[in-house]
């Protein structure tokens, strides 16, 4: 197989875990990387929060040893701030700069930033342009094809980004007002793929192995980014890594496969967080290992009312 490589860094394998909000901390990244993930990315980042000095940026562009290669991903629209961003985590210990041009989300899009600036290719380019210039490590973009089905411009966009001096573009497969409904459009993927040298990463309804290898195929891309399809199954990349290495699909996670995976989760985000947030924040983790367990929606409406530590333990044990 050939050297994978994205910019300076080298990659044991094609298949990443891609940026989640409030999703892909230090926990989640550290179990995603054990079954495999060759390139990690933080939670979103915003460049003017960083400006502001934002106390909570700090915990984000937290990162441990062994999740290397990690990447930070940013959001902004003003090149200056973001460059400066970029300026700031370079002090840190990152190995790629990634830039979200595909936020749907409308807190995010009203101020003119995520999948906003898809409507702005000269915009992105500055953007881009500025963040390649004020840092060393490598720059990647994460987009979507497009604003609406009436304004699909993902090569276009691609242009702009591959000429501002990006080492990658990663591409979901949506429009920003189809959010995650519907299907993903992998043929956009492959547009993007024939118009740029830089490598393309794709993204979008991979959910699992079989689905991860048949995006390459169909589309050529260099990179699988997962997001949605590793909630509550990091065992994702262990099984697309042996589908690309064309090697038998390991068995399924067993049930208390599962509950282990649950309990080192949780234990990981109150060492990290405290238990109080610990608790919180793996209610959502725990409705997403379940899916598909008998009685899972009973199961988390139980959960959720939980609010000490070993009740959640005792909890998921009994599962």
């Amino acid at each position: 197989m050939k050297e994978l490589r994205l910019g300076s860094i080298t990659l044991d394998n094609p298949f990443f875990l891609a940026p989640l909000a409030g999703i892909t901390d230090a926990p989640m990244r550290k179990l995603c990387k054990e079954m495999g993930a060759a390139l990690v990315f933080s939670e979103m980042v915003s460049a003017k929060g960083m400006w502001y000095g934002d106390k909570n940026t700090g915990r984000l562009l937290y990162a441990r040893k062994e999740e290397a290669p990690f990447g930070v991903q940013i959001f902004g629209h003003e090149p200056d701030i973001m460059a400066y961003a970029a300026r700031q985590i370079d002090k840190h210990s990152c190995d790629i700069i990634d830039i979200n041009m595909g936020c749907p989300v409308p807190k995010v899009v009203k101020n003119g930033e995520g999948s906003a600036l898809l409507k702005n290719p000269d915009l992105i380019y500055d953007i881009v342009s500025a963040v390649v210039k004020n840092t060393d490590k490598p720059v990647t973009v994460k987009i979507r094809i497009g604003w609406d089905s009436n304004s699909i411009n993902a090569v276009e966009v691609a242009h702009a980004i591959s000429a501002a001096g990006a080492s990658a573009i990663s591409v979901h497969g949506r429009t920003r007002e189809q959010y995650y409904s519907g299907k993903a459009d992998w043929s956009y993927i492959a547009k993007v793929k024939k118009a740029v040298d830089i490598p393309v990463v794709g993204n979008g309804d991979v959910v699992d192995g079989k689905t991860a290898i048949e995006m390459m195929r169909q589309t050529g891309c260099d990179f699988v980014m997962i997001g949605r399809g590793a909630l509550g199954n990091p065992w994702i990349f262990r099984e697309a890594i042996a589908a690309w290495k064309d090697q038998p699909l390991p068995e399924k996670p067993s049930k208390e496969e599962k509950k282990q995976m649950m309990l080192a989760h949780l234990q990981d985000l109150a060492d990290l967080k405290g238990e109080t947030v610990a608790i919180r924040e793996m209610r959502k983790h725990v409705g997403w290992y379940i899916k598909g367990i008998p009685g899972a929606a009973a199961l988390r409406g139980r959960i959720n009312q939980i609010t000490e530590m070993n009740c959640l333990i005792d909890t998921i044990r009994e599962l």
